[in-house]
């Protein structure tokens, strides 16, 4: 008796799930006219792990033009970021405010 040389097997294929990259979110620092300039470059200091010169650049762009992003991270990452940091100035009683928003 002879094998049949065809098998009943179904072919092989491989998936590979596409795994995307996650969004990336930008924390904003938006001015307002009461914060002093020095609680605001300690908080980026403090959050953001920024130098004193960095740190002073962003807050003058901020009072410059109304906003500045301050960094960008995955959005847990920026949102508690952005929550922390507003927390900060609350607790001091300033209307420090920072918040997130998608990457282009």
């Amino acid at each position: 008796m002879v094998d049949n040389p065809v098998k009943n097997e179904s072919p092989k294929t491989r998936t590979t799930p596409k795994v995307e990259r996650p969004k990336l979110h930008k924390v904003i620092l938006i001015n307002d006219d009461y914060t002093p300039r020095e609680f605001v470059v300690m908080v980026l200091k403090a959050e953001f792990g920024m130098g004193e010169d960095r740190a002073a650049k962003v807050m003058i762009t901020a009072h410059q033009r109304g906003v500045c992003v301050v960094a960008v991270y995955q959005k847990d990452v920026a949102e508690t970021k952005a929550t922390r940091a507003s927390e900060h100035g609350q607790k001091f009683g300033f209307p420090l405010m920072f918040t997130t928003e998608p990457e282009d």
